[in-house]
């Protein structure tokens, strides 16, 4: 796990601060004396989630079980014991009864450790789940369980140090510690399980030569010695309190990559299990092989369910959509610039610099070495953002509003133009198709995407040709298209980098706007870049397929000779591509997006300028800031395993032109990084490059430090293979760059020239439905008097029945005191269900828990029912449940509240009907819609201030401003601009508008004007185009 104690926690107090903190505090003790030196005790701190800070004593890590010289508690005991079983059922049984016992025992730990602690972990740090039910059971309550308190105390106590004290550290900590003997037990026995069974499948390959033997063992011991110095490794890092997940029953600091989490993502679950690949190469059995594999997919599975999502959680902050962080484009910097002007540069947004959940990003260099401060900006021209941003906002049409926001009015040409990253991102990205993501037939891209991948499949069931020919025939296809994405496309790039060739090309022979100032140009010739160049891309992959099919042979007999082994690592290298392409979008997306989604999330909104699209080529307004994240933290250029996929193919297939083409990928997509790319990088970059990745460091690191041992041992010899190695090292060189000449000198003769017209047609329908569903009964309906089941609905603000739209509705309920825990209350519409005894419709998520803290999502925590202590307290239970959010109804009409038993669909109670409405203007004018959507919009959501408009906020309801004025707020954002934390926010925006205005919009669309003036004005003209 990547985490660990943040190095601010466990800094050394200076003497002449003797202040305490409340959760990084360390202590300094030491001896007197001026000649004597001080002694300091590191003391690192933790906080429960309640708040209390307490210091953390000394662990020892799970080899102490097997060290004479520790104490052995009654845990240590039973797993020693199951370790000692483990040994001697596997010199006992037979050799086939062995491996069947431990494949069987190994998957029972590997579920246990995968399944079982995922599942554990996950529902703790959620709802302090495991904490919760050892209060409940009361182990740890000297009052209640003096019994087991005294035994667990024993267990613990005597596995740890001097510093450690039982009763006066929190429960939190003693639970963890608890929680670490389970962990042991899992993590051992699912070890020796493993081991056992693959010692129980070892056999001697036949048909190999003793060459093959021997690098088979070498390569296995090597596997198994890095596996081993990645665990220690990690252990080192992240120590006890990561190995264990500390941070899920308390905090003792922040994300740390460090070490060996440079070297690859995840060490500790992706290379760390290297050693099973190991021993299955010393074992020589593909079952083993097989198992491993599996094994280690379940291990990702804990990764992608359980701990991503918890460090999401813990260290990871919300980053709204919308968000407009003022951002100075290009030309307005050149003018900051000037001597007259006295300025400070900034970074990206100011508002980003306070949203730094981890130090996961790092500025051209990795986490552990250099570090970048990031402070807000001022220049004197900030008083003038009032006159030059978005002077007309509330004019024209919202598409067109995104240059009119950008103008400067008449008198203030020369000022600085504001432009936020949300609009400039909008400008540029409409809903673009990434393979067949997103893809719309009424798109003329998007079909003529999908009518060449047809064609190309259809190709390879063309029958008419001769074998020979039609082999030829996909080599030559699948090649043509190969060459044009990488050769044909990077030559384009590179004119585009060197001379805009292909912004020159539209501004040549396309009209327009005067007031486009050549953007349109821009937008126009990257709108038509980024289709032409998914196209190609979809083509690339679908042609090398059609190859691999066309020349694949289904073997008749899958153990004989090598190609189960083939297949096997074709597939691998075929998994190896996708999951690099798919962290290389992750962290680049369209244009360079910062993803919340991470495993690491971003300290800033700070943009990556390479891009899915190569953005960088194209847009200049984008500031040019360079930061490595994701799968760039370990590699400059992951491209480079992006040729894994043709070879995995090649290998499946068994074809030489399949292995000729990913021969020709790799070389095509080395031209295209050397002479296109990495000199566009270093032309917009230039220092900021880091020459060597993370993964490149540290096997530089180890590689400088075996040449040196190696070097003080050659003695005298030393000279001479330093001659050798560079001699070598020369020839290769030059072999390289005269290569390269004779390729780019024949390309050069060749050059293609591509111009394409594309046109974006955007079509979004959605209709929700109610879907019936299988009711569940209860059959205990018998012991509860359903007369003193009682709901009803709390009147709205006006003491009506009608809600409106999006806001929050509280139903009172009365049920007997010893009502199942259990009961739940959900909203359907009048009519919906024929029957008032059991519900048969599904309640689409409008539903609340009579109990909600007793709830984790769907599934109930607990069932345990209240106990009455006073005979004369009544023998009914009553409360109030609000429905908000996603569990409102977000269309209008007719609806009931009912009242479930027991999480089935018995109806114990209902009330309504009552009606949703949606504030319907009395007359279409600009004053009248916005004044609707000051109403609308902040229920939609949630009334979240940091969401919400600012004229919502201030209750300017009346005072709406002329659709032609322009006001801003103090700090420079438009008082009408709003913000989203989820996407369904702007869905429910968009059913609002639809309800109200007989108007669609698309969620995305509504993303992107993220105004309550600029939706007033599209709402205007759509109107008035569809009247016409």
């Amino acid at each position: 796990m990547a985490t660990t104690a943040d190095p601010q926690l466990r800094q050394r107090r200076k003497e002449h601060h003797p202040q305490r903190t409340s959760s990084d505090e360390t202590v300094t003790s030491g001896v007197g004396g001026d000649d004597v030196p001080h002694v300091r005790d590191e003391v690192v701190w933790g906080k429960t989630p309640s708040g209390e800070v307490f210091r953390v004593p000394t662990t020892h890590d799970v080899l102490t079980l097997f060290h004479p010289g520790y104490p052995k508690s009654h845990i240590d005991l039973f797993n020693l014991a199951l370790l000692g079983l483990q040994l001697v059922l596997f010199f006992t049984l037979s050799r086939t009864a062995s491996r069947i016992f431990f494949l069987f025992y190994f998957a029972f730990w590997r579920a246990a450790y995968d399944l079982g602690l995922g599942w554990v972990l996950t529902k703790q740090s959620k709802k302090k789940w495991i904490v919760r039910e050892v209060q409940r059971l009361g182990w740890l309550d000297e009052k209640r369980r003096p019994e087991v308190r005294q035994w667990i105390k024993k267990q613990l106590a005597g596995k740890m140090g001097k510093d450690y004290s039982f009763d006066e550290l929190p429960l939190e900590y003693n639970t963890w510690l608890l929680f670490r003997q389970l962990v042991d037990i899992i993590l051992l026995n699912d070890f020796l399980a493993y081991c056992m069974f693959a010692f129980s499948c070892f056999r001697v390959p036949e048909g190999l030569s003793a060459g093959v033997h021997v690098m088979r063992w070498i390569g296995g011991i090597a596997l198994i010695a890095f596996n081993l110095w990645v665990k220690t490794e990690a252990h080192n890092v992240v120590k006890d309190y990561g190995w264990y997940w500390g941070d899920v029953f308390f905090q003792r600091g922040a994300l740390v990559f460090d070490g060996v989490f440079e070297l690859a993502p995840h060490p500790m679950y992706s290379v760390g299990y290297a050693g099973y690949y190991g021993l299955s190469l010393i074992i020589g059995s593909y079952a083993v092989l097989f198992v491993s594999l599996a094994a280690h997919a379940a291990q990702f599975g804990f990764l992608v369910f359980f701990e991503n999502p918890h460090i999401e959680r813990t260290y990871g902050q919300r980053k709204p959509l919308a968000q407009r962080s003022p951002l100075l484009p290009k030309a307005s910097r050149k003018l900051e610039a000037a001597p007259e002007t006295h300025t400070r540069t900034s970074s990206v947004s100011s508002v980003a610099s306070t949203d730094a959940p981890t130090p996961a990003v790092t500025e051209g260099e990795t986490a552990t070495e250099s570090e970048e401060v990031y402070t807000e900006t001022e220049t004197e021209q900030e008083n003038d953002r009032s006159l030059s941003r978005r002077a007309k906002r509330h004019s024209g049409l919202g598409l067109s509003n995104v240059s009119s926001r950008e103008e400067s009015p008449k008198g203030a040409s020369k000022r600085i133009q504001v432009i936020s990253q949300h609009d400039l991102f909008h400008r540029y990205f409409r809903k673009d198709t990434v393979f067949l993501h997103n893809v719309d037939l009424l798109r003329a891209s998007d079909f003529q995407l999908v009518l060449l991948m047809t064609y190309a499949v259809a190709l390879a069931f063309v029958p008419s040709l001769s074998r020979p020919s039609a082999l030829m025939l996909h080599f030559g296809h699948a090649l043509a298209w190969c060459l044009f994405h990488t050769v044909g496309l990077g030559l384009l790039l590179r004119a585009q980098s060197q001379s805009k060739f292909m912004v020159r090309h539209y501004l040549k022979h396309y009209h327009y706007p005067q007031n486009a100032r050549g953007q349109g140009a821009v937008q126009e010739a990257f709108q038509n870049w980024k289709a032409i160049y998914n196209l190609s891309m979809g083509m690339t992959y679908v042609s090398s397929i059609c190859l691999a099919w066309k020349t694949y042979s289904v073997p008749q007999h899958w153990t004989v000779g090598n190609e189960l082994l083939r297949h096997t690592l074709g597939v691998i290298m075929i998994a190896l591509h996708v999951w690099s392409t798919l962290e290389s979008y992750e962290v680049l997306g369209l244009f360079g997006k910062t993803s919340s989604q991470t495993i690491y999330a971003s300290t800033s909104l700070t943009v990556y300028l390479k891009g899915w699209f190569f953005g960088d080529f194209f847009i200049e307004d984008f500031p040019s800031h360079l930061e490595y994240t994701g799968i760039y933290r370990y590699l400059n250029n992951p491209e480079v395993i992006s040729g894994a996929a043709f070879f995995g193919l090649a290998l499946i297939s068994g074809s030489k032109l399949v292995f000729a083409l990913a021969v020709v990928r790799l070389l095509s997509q080395w031209w295209f990084l050397s002479k296109v790319e990495n000199p566009h990088m270093r032309k917009l970059y230039g220092d900021s490059i880091r020459s060597d990745a993370g993964f490149v460091k540290v096997i530089k690191k180890v590689a400088q430090k075996n040449a040196r041992l190696l070097e003080s041992r050659a003695g005298r010899h030393a000279p001479e293979i330093k001659r050798v190695a560079r001699e070598v090292k020369g020839t290769f060189d030059k072999v390289y760059e005269e290569t390269a000449e004779v390729v780019e000198e024949f390309l050069a003769k060749s050059r293609p020239r591509i111009s394409e017209v594309v046109q974006d047609t955007k079509v979004l329908l959605q209709q929700s439905r109610e879907r019936l569903v299988i009711s569940r009964v209860a059959n205990d309906l018998s012991s509860y008097d359903t007369n003193k089941y009682k709901i009803s609905i709390v009147p709205s603000a006006d003491g009506s029945y009608r809600f409106h739209l999006g806001e929050p509705i509280r139903v009172r309920w009365r049920a007997p005191l010893h009502h199942s825990r259990k009961d739940w209350i959900g909203i359907y519409r009048v009519g919906a269900n024929q029957s008032n005894l059991v519900t048969k419709t599904s309640s689409l998520g409008m539903w609340v828990p009579v109990h909600d803290d007793e709830w984790d999502g769907d599934i109930p925590l607990s069932l345990h029912k209240p106990k009455t202590e006073d005979p004369n307290s009544p023998d009914v239970e009553e409360g109030e449940v609000v429905f908000k959010s996603g569990a409102l109804p977000w269309r209008t009409g007719k609806y009931e509240v009912r009242y479930h038993h027991d999480g089935k669909y018995n109806v114990m109670s209902l009330d309504g009907p009552f009606e949703v409405v949606v504030d319907k203007p009395s007359q279409l004018d600009f004053s009248s819609v916005r004044k609707s959507l000051m109403h609308i919009v902040p229920l939609c959501l949630d009334m979240d201030p940091s969401l919400i408009p600012q004229s919502c906020k201030d209750g300017a309801t009346s005072d709406a401003p002329a659709p032609n004025t322009a006001t801003e707020t103090e700090d420079g954002r438009d008082p009408d601009d709003f913000r989203f934390w989820w996407k369904r926010q702007a869905k429910r925006i968009s059913l609002a508008i639809e309800q109200a205005f007989g108007v669609e919009i698309a969620p995305e669309v509504i993303v992107a004007d993220a105004n309550l003036s600029a939706l007033a004005n599209r709402i205007l003209v759509s109107k008035e185009l569809l009247s016409d």
